[in-house]
């Protein structure tokens, strides 16, 4: 196998590549050092192992939300900022489906951080952001609460639809749910197709609005 030299950053955006195309459940330093032509002992002159580069590439995802072209646009209101972070974050799940789970039960920067703005960095810039929207500092650690509890909710909803497990499952796992015998159930059997009606952008976008008012409302009050 011929020798090449490779980066750290090289490495990290590889098994986020590998993990987008096969899963997290198929990723091996063996795997991932053959995707890129070299040896799996030349990985670990990068991360100590497959754990640790998982843990990598979700917190290289979160870094990059900041590069996301909404995040450099300077709305004049929280409401228009809430707006853009959700929707950057959205973009970025509906991207990356496979990756988007890691970022619930990979561990975060601290205990006390929720997913998916699960970076020390990334809440720093959203509480300060809050701040300087004349949120005090009980109503912006309220707020980021809430955000990141519709943000959770919504977008596993939204990956499980795409057929990702919102928890990684083993390679040679099937879903039996589809043998289930609908007829037994005839009031799920009647509205199955309404069931399966995809509206989640507008489901999204109605959740946030009714995130938006109850801050508002608190904010006011």
């Amino acid at each position: 196998m011929i020798r090449r030299r490779l980066s750290r950053t090289e490495v990290v955006q590889a098994a986020i590549t590998f993990i987008d195309d096969n899963g997290v459940q198929a990723l091996t330093m063996r795997r991932l050092g053959a995707a890129l032509g070299v040896e799996a002992m030349a990985l670990y002159r990068h991360v100590p192992g497959r754990e640790e580069l998982i843990s990598a590439a979700v917190g290289e995802l979160i870094d990059d939300l900041f590069n996301d072209d909404l995040m450099q646009e300077k709305p004049s209101s929280w409401e228009g900022y809430f707006q853009y972070v959700a929707n950057a974050m959205r973009k970025l799940a509906l991207t990356h489906p496979k990756m988007f789970p890691l970022m619930i039960t990979q561990p975060p920067d601290a205990p006390w951080l929720r997913p998916p703005l699960r970076s020390i960095r990334w809440v720093d810039y959203f509480l300060t952001s809050l701040k300087g929207y004349g949120f005090s500092d009980d109503r912006a650690v309220s707020a980021y609460k809430a955000f990141t509890s519709f943000l959770l909710g919504d977008l596993l909803l939204q990956v499980s639809a795409l057929g990702v497990s919102p928890v990684p499952l083993a390679e040679n796992s099937s879903d039996e749910q589809d043998n289930e015998n609908l007829g037994d159930y005839p009031t799920v059997q009647r509205l199955q197709s309404k069931l399966a009606e995809n509206h989640s952008a507008r489901e999204f976008d109605d959740g946030l609005d009714d995130l938006i008012e109850r801050l508002r409302t608190a904010m006011d009050s």
